[in-house]
């Protein structure tokens, strides 16, 4: 009997569907058209949302693949399109989103000969992705789909893009569809040294003063309830990366703060005086290290990571743990001891009481200034939803609502972490709501990075997403503003922003929206904006000159950080 045969277009459907994609976020154009005409038959089984720009497409998907674990899906036409997807690739490599990109491509007779809206979006994007491949045959799409999602979510996620040309898109082929399970030279979770988990143990078992960091990686390897039983029966403090926030609870008793340039104060004062440091699932970037050259010397250094290529890379180790965390993880508990650090937490606590006396108690409840980005984050903390999930963009917002957001809930803390992103907010926010629709959604953005990639507002309307904004504004770039003034003599070049009436354009799209200029208003006005059924938009209008502490200085030490 003969086999039945499909359009390329239609192949790459069907293989979504074999994935059990349920969102695909894209914008059509010339050279992906014939797939987007196959999709036509098949949105009673995957919805495809309409975006309103390329980078809004893949923003969109890293905020579903962050907020449930699965794989986020877009679609883009060749040139143009493709490459409006660099920013998006760059940042879901560095933050470890798994997210597969179907692009576009001409025509394969045209490759090569400057045909209108070609690129060569393989080469373009091979220092920005996990894995690229380009389709030039119809029997070769499923293979390459198969072998996209494989890469995207196994060991360290990352992002996949896969070129498919306009003809292999028309072409008839077979459709035979089975999941990977393997790729030859392909080791996505390296074997576990006992040996190493041993040396581990017995260094913790010993430890006077240790500390664990904890990052993104405990998130990805969904291991949150092996790493709270390791940090309960070994009663060691935790502090947390930027993205591994969320990991354990915010009012866990061993939790002490964030790391890094505007974490908080004691566990970057500590990491210099500890005697170990347990490093879990996070890559010691710079912006957590500081001056490398004066970074925890005293401290002997244990680094759990999936990722060979991070052990050692900045920061040199004293015993690696190569390996997926939820299985490292379940190992150490079994060969650590039960044991509590009361004198040493006792020093976390005083000076984070130094923190709360200097910035914390100013940011929260100010008293002689205008509204503060601290006390909007108070308001939100008390009117939220336990489950809620924190979007954040990029700038001193995102560090304000980091460190004061209470983060009650697994996976609760979306942003762009390693390549600072702006604009990434509010498309991250409607992705991450379609992909976990019981949960509240808030959107936390300033007034620079949300004209990034305002146009997504008409996706809020034309899909009636009830995401939640919350528009700190203080008419600034506020973080570039905040160096400008500490480090540039306060010569503010290029920061002030003369903005647009945030709350008409948010009713233009349909969006019911609220502007607060006085403190007496604010309380209520969350309470309203977080409780209301559809989208909302609430403009606080805050402090200009209101900056983010405690923060080190550029090439300064971990201990150098100031309170002022």
């Amino acid at each position: 009997m003969e086999k039945k045969l499909f359009s390329g277009s239609e192949i790459v459907i069907k293989a979504l569907l074999h994935e059990e994609v349920k969102y695909i976020f894209g914008y059509p154009g010339g050279a992906i058209m014939p797939i987007y005409d196959s999709l036509l038959d098949y949105l009673n089984f995957i919805s495809h949302i309409l975006m309103r720009h390329e980078q809004g497409s893949i923003h969109a998907a890293q905020g579903y693949a962050r907020a449930t674990g699965k794989i986020g899906v877009c679609f883009t036409t060749s040139g143009p399109g493709a490459t409006n997807l660099i920013t998006g690739l760059a940042d879901a490599l560095i933050d470890s989103t798994p997210i597969v990109c179907i692009t576009g491509q001409v025509s394969s007779h045209l490759l090569g000969t400057d045909a209108f809206q070609e690129t060569n979006i393989i080469d373009i994007s091979i220092p920005v992705t996990k894995w690229n491949t380009q389709v030039l045959k119809a029997k070769d799409i499923c293979e390459s789909i198969q072998k996209g999602f494989f890469i995207a979510k196994k060991g360290r996620p990352g992002p996949v893009l896969i070129d498919i040309t306009k003809d292999a898109q028309f072409q008839k082929s077979v459709f035979y569809y089975k999941r990977c399970q393997y790729i030859k030279n392909f080791n996505p979770y390296p074997s576990i040294e006992e040996k190493r988990i041993i040396e581990a143990a017995n260094l913790i078992n010993v430890a006077k003063k240790p500390i664990i960091l904890v990052g993104q990686g405990v998130l990805l390897a969904e291991a949150e309830d092996e790493f709270k039983k390791f940090v309960e029966k070994t009663g060691i403090p935790v502090a947390s990366t930027l993205l591994g926030l969320g990991a354990l609870y915010t009012h866990h008793h061993l939790y002490v703060g964030m790391l890094g340039m505007h974490g908080n104060y004691a566990p970057n004062i500590l990491t210099n005086q500890c005697d170990i440091i347990i490093a879990v699932g996070m890559r010691f970037d710079d912006r957590v290290t500081g001056d490398v050259k004066k970074y925890a010397q005293q401290a002997k250094i244990i680094h759990l990571d999936i990722d060979s290529s991070e052990i050692n890379k900045n920061i040199l180790c004293d015993i690696p743990i190569l390996g997926d965390c939820k299985t490292s993880l379940k190992k150490l508990i079994f060969y650590v001891n039960e044991s509590t650090h009361k004198q040493w937490i006792k020093k976390f606590f005083d000076l984070k009481e130094k923190e709360q006396i200097a910035v914390i108690q100013d940011d929260i409840n100010p008293i002689k200034k205008g509204m503060t980005m601290g006390e909007v984050i108070k308001w939100i903390n008390q009117y939220k939803q336990k489950n809620a999930i924190l979007v954040t963009d990029v700038g001193q917002h995102q560090m304000i609502a980091s460190r004061y957001f209470n983060f009650t809930y697994k996976k609760s803390q979306i942003t762009s972490g390693g390549l600072g992103t702006m604009g990434f907010a509010l498309p991250a926010s409607i992705g991450a709501k379609l992909g976990a629709n019981e949960r509240q959604v808030i959107c936390i953005v300033g007034d620079g990075g949300i004209q990034m990639t305002i146009q997504e507002m008409g996706t809020i309307l034309q899909n009636n997403i009830p995401v939640k904004i919350i528009l700190l504004n203080n008419n600034f770039l506020g973080m570039v503003r905040q160096w400008q003034q500490l480090f540039f003599d306060k010569r503010y070049s290029c920061t002030e922003l003369v903005n647009p009436d945030f709350i008409k354009l948010a009713n233009a799209y349909n969006i019911k929206a609220k502007k607060v200029s006085k403190r007496e208003e604010l309380k209520e006005s969350v309470r309203k904006a977080l409780n209301y059924e559809k989208a909302f938009l609430l403009e606080v209008m805050i402090e200009k000159e209101n900056n983010v502490f405690p923060m080190i200085p550029a090439g300064a030490a971990v201990d150098e950080i100031r309170l002022t």
